[in-house]
């Protein structure tokens, strides 16, 4: 298993699911999870194993040494099974704040999206506050998954702003929705 230089604890379990520094292993995985979900990313079309591959070989391999990466990525896991990925993007280390990016097989969210992205929040959570001490985290979702801000808000975060017809999306603008979260020992 790869680490990241930049946090100590590397592998972090919580309601029976596992986050781990993202596995080469579960590239294939979270791309296909990436092309079938690409309405609510900021992905313009699916992805290919070539650009898959090159993402891997030159930007993710050189965030596990870096001291300040620009986004520390987890393979989530159920039984060692890779069934979603995120972590902290966009990290801004002057600031100490960073985005929340995840997301889960989507035959999945009927079911488990809520407990998916509780666990995930709160070992995510550890990894911001208390092991790189970030100020603040944040989600930045495309007003298009409404189930998303009931889940994110039971964990703590709150609405912070609506950014009105922020992004074009099928022929029409939409609203982007931020929920934050700033660390209570901060």
């Amino acid at each position: 298993m790869r680490k990241y230089a930049s946090i100590k604890e590397q592998v972090l379990t919580y309601n029976n699911y596992t986050i781990v520094p993202i596995r080469d292993e579960d590239k294939y995985i979270i791309m296909q999870m990436r092309n079938d979900q690409l309405f609510h990313l900021r992905q313009k079309e699916p992805l290919t194993v070539a650009q898959q591959d090159h993402y891997f070989a030159t930007v993710i391999n050189s965030l596990f040494a870096a001291e300040q990466p620009t986004q520390i990525l987890f393979s989530f896991l159920q039984n060692s099974e890779c069934i979603g990925y995120g972590g902290l993007v966009h990290i801004n280390w002057l600031d100490r704040y960073a985005e929340i990016s995840f997301i889960i097989k989507p035959e999945l969210e009927p079911k488990y999206f809520a407990s998916c992205w509780q666990s995930f929040l709160f070992m995510l959570e550890q990894v911001a506050f208390d092991d790189i001490k970030l100020h603040k985290i944040f989600t930045y979702a495309f007003d298009l998954r409404p189930n998303l801000y009931p889940v994110v808000e039971s964990c703590g975060f709150y609405k912070e702003a609506v950014l009105k017809e922020h992004c074009f999306f099928e022929g029409r603008f939409i609203d982007v929705v931020i929920h934050s979260k700033i660390n209570p020992t901060c």
